[in-house]
């Protein structure tokens, strides 16, 4: 009897339980992006995953699914909508001299 293992799909959503997870992913993927804004886009959206998307966009003031086309990773959100997101997951955003 041979029984064949599954796997679940593996979904960093799952693991983000509060803003300081969100928060050091997006950092982590802000190292990792480079210049490939779509990434940062996706990597909030993974963060946007992790809670309800549905009270999210409410706050955000979008429709469920245009926050989800948004963040994508072939979504090309505004800059307003990145800091809205942001927002109301609880992350702000700063600048500081680069290294």
């Amino acid at each position: 009897m041979n029984a064949e293992e599954t796997f679940d799909r593996y979904d960093s959503a799952d693991y983000l339980t509060d803003a300081d997870d969100a928060a050091a992913y997006l950092e982590a993927a802000l190292e990792e992006a480079g210049d490939d804004p779509a990434f940062i886009a996706q990597a909030l959206g993974t963060i946007a995953r992790s809670g309800n998307m549905s009270e999210l966009a409410r706050r955000v003031g979008v429709s469920r699914e245009g926050l989800y086309k948004a963040l994508a990773s072939d979504g090309n959100p505004s800059f307003a909508t990145v800091v809205k997101v942001a927002k109301a997951l609880g992350l702000s955003i700063h600048f500081e001299p680069a290294a």
